[in-house]
């Protein structure tokens, strides 16, 4: 989309508009507009209260399109509902709980700021009435009231469940004055040898400004009130310290306790315990952690004097001081305190949470690891390895004959590592391409592929704006070019999202063939043990070819006619989308057999979703299983009577893409990296492949699929209102991760 560059000098500050014509949800993106100052004064007049902001919601017309923010906001409570389940090991819910967190902190910074910095600028027109007919502040108005109401079921959850578990567990978090004298000398040590020495305690005067405080970074507010009777310079009321809390360190400090019982008290905590050895020659009159969260949409300027790389690695370091958009403080926060920082960050009063102890939920989720107790944890799990015929000597022998289908982490993920591994050892292997989204810490992929470099063409893609992952992309992209690997950014423009590796090897009988690995999920074996996806090992020629016609257009921009029989965005994958649901949409009119079982994170495209409308009102069935935001209204009279919408939050992450089509009998099954959002269909690269072996297309519709439908226990079924209801539990109880695991077992 066209747009006015902004200046260097508002580079993290400027918004962009929509185009002419477009709707104001199609307005600045993060990756090419520039970070607007979220607004909070001039936003400030223009919030309502929550009884407003609830009328607003009462009156407002029904839409055949759910907001996708209030519909995020509904799956993050499908994921509190399991920290809330009993029936879930008490530690696991309690990394729930953080994962909550975790997950509204990359709402707030992203989206709640991309809402606030496109009222500021301006656009603020009434949506389309069938999608709702609600300006972007009246949208605001809603979503503020569900952020208190759900940060208030965050804190329940935690002090009212979670925290009473875990003491009848002797798992304690304790204050400062429930330590025992054993424990109370060991924290005071703790303090004095380890936290001491990283404080900078800061008092607000005219020659010590507030200090800049660092995106969610957990700080101390205090007020002072003087001891000397004497000042050069008098100061009226009570002044300001803050104190940032380090971050170098663990936020839960643990205690000596007894055999058995498990004792933390929370650093700052501990800090606070201490703060009149910080501030001598003040009396303290209130204390109260506090924490920003800021604005981090990053924003990158084209300028030939810089490279993608270094532009991104300045860009990273504006999110660190992004505008304040957020601020969490502790339930007990005097009202001076909360004031006085309120007006500092230049926030309006919806915009302060008001939280108990601790104020940062996420980071409760260090507690399962520091605490050993398998019984509150759930039991091991191991995926199931692939087994080569004895006639194989490696994987590249074994692909020859057959495909390989992997359903992560039920089949381990240890078989596409052994296949790049074994790619980057072989010297039959003369080339190696990869794509790259987000690895983990000493990857053994970035180890071989950097290794194989030695020898081989090695080609890696490198998407450096994979969201807080862009600093460890820019590192394994400049260590990689020191080893020899030939590293490239992509399109500009557009994310590389798409799962491909690529080998080109001189088998034993002289013939130069392909080999490949299509995915669905990142090639990372820290997150392929807890979140689902599919992987297909191939050497199918028509798939390995496209493959290679993929990587040039990567890395050259050189376009072909067809990359059949793959689809690929933003090129053929948002039209080929279509063309399968009207092909359903065709023979249900014809009487022949039409459905689509359709698995994704996230459904949002407004013309796939008005397809699937059509499709349903011709008569084809349609299971949709969306793991996280839905903008499709399912059970509407006359648009969706035969579309059902479910929603699996369990042990697992749910994160395979596949695409099932009846095709009037023939049935065609796709998977890939991309979702039926616009972001995915024309704003990234993405690969989606068929999988057209009849064993393993059987597979993935009559043991993966069907489970997932068949789940009454950790499914939700979304509702015409937009709420979700769990799925009825019709005879034995039945979890698709549970059964998935039990195979994997056999």
């Amino acid at each position: 989309m066209p747009e006015k560059k902004p200046s260097a000098a508002k580079s993290s500050r400027a918004g962009k508009p929509p185009g002419p014509g477009k709707p104001a949800e199609q307005g600045p993106t993060t990756r090419e507009s520039a970070a607007k100052k979220s607004g909070a004064k001039k936003v400030a007049a223009k919030r309502a209260t929550k009884s407003s902001a609830k009328r607003d919601a009462a009156s407002a017309p029904e839409s055949l399109f759910f907001d996708r923010d209030e519909s995020w906001m509904r799956f993050n409570q499908r994921v509190l509902e399991e920290a809330e389940d009993a029936s879930n090991p008490l530690l696991e819910r309690v990394k729930f709980l953080a994962i909550t967190a975790s997950n509204l902190d990359e709402f707030v910074e992203i989206r709640v700021a991309s809402l606030l910095q496109r009222i500021e600028d301006g656009y603020d027109q009434p949506q389309r009435p069938d999608e709702g007919g609600l300006t972007l502040s009246q949208r605001l108005d809603r979503l503020s009231v569900v952020l208190h109401e759900f940060v208030d079921a965050q804190y329940e959850c935690w002090s009212r469940k979670l925290r009473p578990a875990l003491a009848a567990e002797k798992v304690r978090i304790l204050d400062w004055k429930q330590l025992d004298e054993r424990a109370r000398a060991y924290a005071l040590n703790f303090y004095e040898t380890e936290v001491d020495p990283l404080l900078t305690p800061v008092t607000i005067d005219p020659s010590h400004p507030f200090p800049r405080v660092l995106n969610k970074a957990l700080c101390i507010a205090l007020l002072l009130r003087s001891k000397r009777r004497v000042r050069a310079v008098p100061r009226p009321g009570a002044a300001l310290g803050v104190v940032t809390v380090p971050r170098a360190l663990p936020r839960m400090v643990a205690l000596p306790s007894d055999e058995g019982c498990f004792d933390f008290i929370l650093l700052h905590k501990l800090i606070e315990s201490q703060v009149e050895r910080m501030f001598r020659g003040y009396r303290v009159l209130a204390r109260a952690a506090f924490r920003v969260t800021r604005n981090s949409n990053l924003y990158l300027q084209d300028e030939e004097s810089r490279s993608m790389l270094e532009s991104v690695r300045a860009e990273l370091y504006n999110r660190r001081k992004g505008d304040a958009v957020r601020m969490e403080i502790e339930a007990a926060a005097t009202p001076e305190i909360v004031e006085r920082l309120r007006t500092n960050f230049e926030l309006d009063r919806w915009q302060v949470f008001r939280s108990e102890a601790p104020v940062n939920l996420s980071r409760l989720m260090t507690l399962p690891g520091l605490v050993r107790r398998a019984d509150l944890k759930y039991r091991e799990f191991h995926g199931r390895q692939t087994q080569l015929a004895p006639k194989s000597a490696n994987l590249f022998d074994e692909l020859r004959s057959r495909d390989i289908l992997l359903h992560h982490p039920f089949d381990s993920y240890a078989t596409v590592e052994e296949f790049i591994e074994s790619a980057a050892e072989d010297p039959a292997v003369v080339s190696m391409k990869q794509t790259l989204y987000r690895t983990s810490a000493d990857s053994p992929l970035f180890n071989a592929l950097t290794e194989a470099a030695q020898s081989k063409e090695v080609t890696v893609i490198v998407e450096l704006m994979a969201r807080f992952d862009e600093a460890s992309n820019i590192r394994w992209a400049r260590e990689m070019e020191d080893a020899g690997v030939g590293v490239f950014l992509g399109i500009l423009g557009l994310k590389t999202h798409c799962k491909l590796a690529l080998m080109v090897r001189r088998d034993p009988d002289g013939v130069i063939r392909r080999y490949a690995h299509l995915g669905t999920g990142n090639y990372n074996s820290v997150t392929a043990r807890i979140y689902t996806d599919i992987s297909l090992l191939t050497a199918r020629p028509e798939i390995t070819s496209a493959i290679q016609s993929v990587f040039r257009y990567l890395t050259a921009e050189s376009d072909v006619k067809s990359y059949a029989p793959l689809l690929v965005a933003p090129l053929t994958l948002a039209p080929a989308i279509l063309r399968l649901i009207a092909r359903e949409t065709a023979h249900a009119k014809a009487g022949r057999p039409a459905a689509i079982v359709a698995k994704m994170n996230a459904l949002l495209d407004r013309a796939t979703i008005e397809a699937l409308y059509e499709a349903s009102n011709a008569g084809v069935e349609i299971d949709l299983i969306v793991r996280g935001m839905c903008s499709l209204r399912p059970g509407v009279k006359g648009h969706s009577e035969r579309i059902r919408v479910r929603s699996i939050v369990g042990r697992f992450l749910e994160h395979s893409r596949i695409f099932w089509f009846s095709n009037g009998g023939q049935p065609e099954v796709f998977c890939g990296s991309a979702d039926w959002m616009p972001r995915n269909l024309v704003e990234r690269s993405e690969a989606v492949f068929p999988v057209d072996d009849p064993a393993l297309s059987a597979r993935l519709r009559n043991e993966i699929l069907a489970a997932y439908l068949a789940d009454n226990t950790k499914a939700r079924l979304q509702q015409p209102d937009g709420s979700y209801v769990r799925a009825p539990r019709i005879g034995p109880a039945f979890s698709a991760q549970d059964h998935l695991m039990q195979l994997a077992k056999v």
